[in-house]
């Protein structure tokens, strides 16, 4: 694991997923961490060197000083790791949260990627009325954030709990793993609890909807394909397509079969549909 350092002053942390290739950097969603990226990485070690990172509040980076999880934030935490890395013009892939992270990334600093693949970027339309068309049922998810359990007997006593029930159960076993490994401190008491708070977690899917990135999707120079899960309960493919119209060198990839946690529901296929973009 290293540590960059943003331009607001914030240690985040990063890790090399291995791989032989030109660099390519995973961003993740809300409430996960780098890690959960292992099994497709590992997918891709053939073609591409990988490295991820945790966006602020979430894994090892802790949260905002001020408490404010402006979704820019996580663009700053892309480009710092960029930099410290020494990665140049590096293809990336995001996820939810971490797909909007490197839109606004790309926004900041035009011209950091060769080529983007964001999976349901949360890049909510705007409406007539200039409100953020948000998904059914976004907004009960801060209030979920805030009463999820943070606190287990052990690693394997969560693994149990998520693999048992949705919205996790559908993850494949590797990525459920490397969520649960890599998601938990250790407590004194001998239990574990989650890196990622659930008031953080709150408060990051609460900004969700505010930094204005469909706007400025035309500014996005780089390819980039926007992919959705064909039985997704966020964003589906009519919205990938109204992405993918505003931005000036824009693909859609649906994928049969996959919700909106399909880099960890299915990592192959997945990987399969970042070498269609990339390769």
């Amino acid at each position: 694991m290293g540590y960059a350092t943003s331009s607001d002053g914030l240690t985040v942390a990063f890790d090399d997923l291995g791989g032989t290739g030109p660099p390519l950097l995973f961003a993740h969603a809300t409430g996960f961490h780098g890690q959960v990226w292992r099994p497709v990485a590992e997918e891709l070690a053939r073609e591409f060197h990988c490295w991820t990172f945790d966006e602020r509040g979430h894994g090892d980076t802790p949260p905002p000083a001020d408490g404010v999880f402006d979704w820019h934030g996580f663009a700053l935490d892309a480009l710092a790791v960029i930099d410290a890395v020494g990665l140049s013009q590096p293809f990336a892939v995001g996820h939810s949260a971490g797909g909007a992270a490197l839109l606004l990334a790309e926004m900041a600093r035009p011209g950091t990627f060769r080529s983007l693949y964001c999976y349901e970027p949360i890049v909510p339309p705007v409406g007539e009325d200039g409100q953020p068309m948000l998904p059914s049922g976004s907004n009960p998810l801060a209030a979920g954030a805030r009463r999820r359990r943070e606190v287990f007997e052990s690693r394997d006593s969560a693994y149990a709990n998520y693999s048992s029930k949705p919205p996790l159960s559908v993850f494949a076993p590797a990525a459920l793993r490397a969520y649960v490994d890599h998601g938990f401190a250790d407590l004194p008491s001998g239990e574990v609890r989650l890196k990622c708070r659930g008031e953080w977690e709150a408060r990051t899917y609460e900004m969700g909807g505010q930094h204005g990135a469909f706007g400025r999707l035309g500014s996005v120079g780089c390819p980039t394909t926007v992919a959705c899960g064909a039985d997704t309960d966020t964003f589906g493919p009519s919205v990938m397509a109204m992405l993918a119209e505003r931005l000036p060198v824009g693909r859609v990839d649906v994928l049969p079969g996959l919700g909106h946690f399909g880099p960890m529901q299915d990592p192959r296929a997945v990987a399969d549909s970042i070498r269609r973009a990339f390769v």
